[in-house]
């Protein structure tokens, strides 16, 4: 299979370097950047084969695709990629004014780096952080839910939340936060308050302070999950044989909360850029087996180059093209899933029904406390 993309000719022309493609360092590559092996045929693929056939594609679409697939983010709104289904029109669908995706993940999988690739790439932003991340001369934790509007347009279709990291040691905590973000909904500044927490009780005034202004900012119904995951701490877990907080990605991302219609939430993988081609690899192929998920379209390989203070398009413009269509994904999959508005009729069932287990509520109460005034060998015998 030979790389058309990937000639002298780009090179002159300005094009894509063969420094992007990292993948091709492996074994199946030759010296030129082809495959050694026919990988043609689908069903006769490995795992292995498959995921560098996927990476070829995003090189092979990367520099004329991304323009395009940014273009269809900046024009979206809301319910665009919404098709007719169930005899519904499009008007009958309760459809948000802004789509939202959810990033969550554990602690220091790289969220906050991801929120300032995005603003990069989809806002043409170059390197200016946008959300504060933590490193390794930073303990700094995201301590409330944030919302950034990626594209930086006031026409935005959709919109991003950052969220606090999950402890591994205190899992079932975090994943009843998130099951309440999924229900409740997610507001901007909404603290996220967990049992026995030291640093929101140093916060307290200020959170005191901040409740009024916090109820100012919209609700907004969670339509889409991301899990992000750094691929670097997955490659030294499987290394150690230690998968405690494996378990715990995989008791996030299995959580029947974050699913969307049965469908499951993208998995995003950063920090890969510090690991050599074959630990990049075999660190994505183990991870979505471990997972039980598609290692091809089930996963998105992207550095966070803003970290190391390097615009995301210009140095890795396979890596930019990732972001834009795990974006693009997330809105297709959450306009899928909009659901009907409620007709008059629906409204007074249950509003019929809500007084009635009311009403079912007072007289259980009743019985309840009138029961204890019975003499006990007064009681009906059967």
């Amino acid at each position: 299979m030979k790389n058309h993309f990937f000639s002298s000719d780009d090179e002159q022309n300005g094009g894509l370097k063969p420094t992007f493609y990292w993948w091709r360092t492996s074994k199946e590559f030759d010296e030129d950047g082809n495959f050694k092996v026919d990988v043609s045929d689908l069903s006769s693929l490995t795992p292995r084969l498959k995921l560098l056939r996927e990476m070829e594609r995003l090189g092979l679409v990367a520099a004329e695709g991304l323009n395009d697939i940014r273009r269809k983010l900046l024009l979206y709104t809301a319910g665009d990629f919404w098709l007719p289904i169930g005899g519904i029109k499009k008007e009958d669908m309760d459809i948000p004014p802004l789509v939202t995706i959810l990033l969550t993940g554990l602690t220091g999988s790289g969220k906050s780096s991801f929120i300032n690739v995005m603003y990069g790439v989809l806002g043409r932003f170059g390197i200016v952080p946008f959300a504060q991340t933590s490193g390794e001369s930073s303990n700094f934790t995201t301590m409330y839910l944030e919302e950034h509007n990626v594209l930086r347009s006031p026409k935005s279709g959709f919109c991003v939340y950052d969220s606090r990291g999950l402890d591994q040691n205190r899992m079932e905590e975090g994943l009843d936060e998130v099951s309440t973000w999924m229900f409740d909904g997610v507001r901007h500044n909404q603290p996220c308050y967990r049992p026995g927490d030291e640093k929101l009780k140093e916060l307290s005034e200020l959170n005191e302070s901040m409740e009024l202004t916090n109820s100012r900012y919209i609700k907004r119904k969670v339509n889409f999950v991301m899990v992000v995951a750094d691929l670097s701490q997955i490659h030294s877990a499987f290394k150690s044989g230690d998968l405690k907080s494996l378990e715990a990605l995989k008791a996030l991302f299995h959580l029947p909360a974050v699913k969307n219609s049965n469908e499951n939430p993208i998995l995003i993988l950063t920090h890969g850029d510090t690991l050599n081609a074959e630990d990049r690899i075999n660190g994505r192929l183990k991870i979505c087996e471990y997972l039980g998920i598609p290692e091809t379209s089930g996963a998105y390989d992207i550095p966070c180059l803003a970290e190391q203070w390097i615009p995301a398009e210009e140095s890795d413009p396979v890596s930019a093209y990732a972001l834009t269509e795990a974006v693009y994904r997330a809105l297709l999959q959450s306009d899928r899933t909009h659901s009907p508005k409620w007709k008059f009729k629906e409204w007074i069932i249950f509003l019929f029904s809500w007084i009635m287990w009311c009403l079912a509520s007072v007289f259980g109460f009743l019985a309840n406390f009138f029961s204890k005034f019975g003499h006990p060998d007064e009681r009906l015998k059967m």
